[in-house]
């Protein structure tokens, strides 16, 4: 029978505890996005009043629904669907990218998403929810997943791309109106992805130049 000696024990522990800080600090981009869009939640109909996309309200100068439209939800079953889909996303890429660019990802996901609202969907008079964003957070992640040198996440991007061209030809996927509360709004996602393909290129090609910089310095 064999043991551990005392001192690999003692480090296997602290290796341990590190490993767990490290995961925790690399996750919180996610976990302070889950309390604002908490909080906002509990804030009920004033807050959604006041933060929700706002097509009219956007272009009389309140430019702050172009961003926070985006943190408001049609009810509980709405906000904790989406609070799934930023984990799954978050299990599925958040390693692979650091923070300041998911931190970019996100807030040009927001942005864009709501400028095609506005440029395509002059209809569209109200819109809240985190979906849109998290399809380009999916598509940004999957492509410079893939660009790493992963493969499983092509198939992913494949599904979505299916899942898109269904929502623009047959519309919203069966059950997901009744599951959020209310109208799904199938253009906010694909304007999502579109914004997460075009960043992801953004990233990858400041990447590519910053490594030939390097490598030429050397």
């Amino acid at each position: 029978m064999h043991s551990t000696p005392p001192d690999n024990q003692a480090t296997e522990r602290a290796t341990t505890r590190l490993s767990i800080i490290d995961r925790l600090h690399a996750s919180k981009l996610p976990l302070i996005l889950c309390i604002i869009v908490l909080l906002i939640q509990l804030g009920g109909d004033t807050a959604s009043q006041w933060l929700r996309y706002d097509r009219d309200g956007i272009l009389n100068g309140e430019v702050w629904r172009i961003i926070t439209g985006h943190l408001v939800h049609l009810g509980w079953p709405h906000l904790l669907m989406n609070i799934i889909g930023l984990l799954l996303i978050w299990l599925l890429f958040g390693h692979l990218i650091k923070r300041n660019s998911w931190f970019l990802i996100l807030t040009a996901n927001t942005i864009l998403t709501s400028a095609g609202m506005l440029l395509f969907n002059p209809e569209l008079k109200w819109y809240v929810g985190l979906s849109g964003v998290l399809h380009g957070m999916f598509v940004a992640g999957a492509v410079i997943s893939i660009k790493a040198g992963y493969r499983a996440e092509l198939l992913l991007l494949v599904l979505l791309t299916a899942k898109l061209a269904w929502e623009q030809v047959v519309g919203p996927l069966p059950g997901s109106a009744e599951f959020a509360g209310g109208n799904v709004i199938v253009d906010a996602h694909l304007y999502g992805a579109i914004s997460g393909l075009i960043i992801a290129g953004v990233l990858i090609a400041l990447a590519t130049h910053n490594k030939k910089s390097n490598t030429a310095g050397d």
